[in-house]
């Protein structure tokens, strides 16, 4: 019965991960409804601590830790895509079953999504890289801007300048209920 258990304990531990929801910037009207949408995902309330995100007027900024399942960043990525004047990243560490991965929005470039190994690299699969290169042999593109493309460059760049405006903000742990 107690090898039982500890299996059962392993099992449990290697589906469940964590990450972190970095909301770069939302309007005060949007704030209690990115709460809402992420404690919808998580089947937990979410209190947000807010503040003012000093890279844009107006808007407001909060990190919140998670754990959860994996997938519960794409989860996440999903419900709070498409929404006008949102900019945000979302993590989830890798398991011994599963890669990690990183989301990105924003509303001029939309999402962004990468897998990420054990160090936080990005890893891009071989089809992907080929892609790249055939079409920089067209001339359609160079082969730096299509690796840019695939490392996230152009949301890194976008999103840089709100990332330094919330240095030192305060982050709070969230768990998935199961």
């Amino acid at each position: 019965m107690t090898a039982n258990r500890l299996t059962g304990d392993v099992r449990a531990a290697e589906r469940s991960t964590r990450g972190v929801l970095f909301i770069h910037s939302a309007p005060s009207a949007l704030c209690p409804h990115v709460e809402w949408a992420v404690g919808g995902v998580l089947d937990a309330p979410v209190h947000a601590q807010w503040i003012p995100q000093a890279a844009q007027a107006g808007t407001y900024r909060t990190e919140l830790s998670w754990a959860g399942q994996p997938g519960t960043a794409a989860a996440i990525a999903s419900a709070l895509r498409g929404w006008n004047h949102l900019r945000f990243e979302v993590t989830e560490d890798p398991t011994p079953g599963s890669e990690g991965t990183r989301f990105s929005y924003t509303p001029e470039l939309g999402v962004f999504h990468a897998v990420t190994g054990v160090h936080g690299d990005i890893l891009i699969p071989e089809d992907r890289l080929k892609a790249a290169v055939v079409k920089a042999a067209l001339g359609d593109t160079t082969l730096l801007s299509e690796i840019d493309k695939l490392l996230g460059k152009p949301w890194d760049d976008e999103l840089e300048t709100f990332r330094h405006a919330g240095e030192g903000a305060p982050v709070r742990w969230l768990h998935q209920v199961v």
